[in-house]
């Protein structure tokens, strides 16, 4: 299992609704709104051999809103 998170930039005044865009399409783990550059973080889990990369762009870059993604891949948890 490849666990990775995708931080989200959203248009302004729509990461509500970007966030339950994602949370409608039930592919995450967990979604939190956060401060800062990017409005949302977003979990995710695949099984190995899954395209991340692929996976990212089918999935939240798609979703009207979004206008920036940074995906951010996991190694080992401690």
């Amino acid at each position: 299992m490849q666990t990775f998170f995708v931080q989200i930039k959203c248009e302004l005044g729509r990461t509500y609704e970007v966030a339950q865009a994602i949370a409608d399409q039930e592919r995450h783990s967990e979604i939190y709104s956060t401060a800062g550059e990017f409005d949302l973080i977003v979990k995710y889990h695949v099984e190995d051999g899954v395209d991340v990369g692929h996976f990212v762009g089918e999935t939240a870059q798609r979703v009207d809103g979004v206008r920036d993604t940074y995906t951010l891949i996991t190694f080992k948890a401690f």
